[in-house]
């Protein structure tokens, strides 16, 4: 395929480059991009499922077949289950998550997107996310933006917002952390 990105280099491009070529064959790639959303989500919001996903101790077996009834229980594609199997036998279970995340970035880059990460402490209604796409699409000057949203419950309130190489973090968290800095300099 010759829509490659050669700046992608490294273990887990390998794997989002041979997938996205198999997706481009069998034309299922919104089915797959589909599924690992879901699976994405269902890590971030099942604490069991993400910790037996990244312990070592449970090996590669076991968390191959979890994962494999998961995927099946969620009707999700063959090539999804096949890859996510390919992940498990070959030890990179843990990396997972991460490996989806960065197929999803891929897909949207090629497809002419943005991908725009927002970290909130709380999942964010409809109308956040529209208000938060409308303000993102300004800073962008209109571009198509992917919007991908994840819970980090350490950030007390506020938003970090991440595209491209620019980061955006409006959180107490920070906030708090800035303030102690400056007060300790004060002695």
């Amino acid at each position: 395929m010759d829509n490659i990105d050669k700046k992608n280099i490294g273990l887990p491009s390998r794997y989002i480059n041979a997938l996205y070529e198999l997706c481009d064959e069998s034309k299922n790639l919104k089915k797959v991009t589909h599924d690992f959303e879901n699976l994405i989500k269902l890590v971030e919001d099942n604490k069991d499922l993400n910790n037996l996903l990244n312990s070592p101790t449970v090996g590669k077996t076991n968390q191959g077949k979890i994962l494999n009834d998961v995927l099946k229980k969620g009707k999700a594609d063959k090539l999804t289950v096949n890859f996510c199997g390919v992940l498990c036998r070959n030890g990179r279970v843990n990396l997972i998550t991460k490996i989806m995340r960065e197929f999803l970035n891929e897909v949207a880059r090629r497809r002419g997107q943005i991908v725009v990460e927002v970290f909130s402490p709380y999942k964010l209604d409809k109308k956040e996310e529209d208000d938060l796409k409308k303000i993102i699409l300004n800073k962008t000057n209109g571009k198509n933006i992917s919007l991908l949203t994840h819970i980090d419950t350490s950030l007390l309130g506020g938003l970090i917002v991440k595209y491209g190489s620019k980061m955006i973090d409006t959180s107490i968290r920070t906030k708090l952390n800035n303030l102690e800095l400056a007060m300790k300099g004060t002695n």
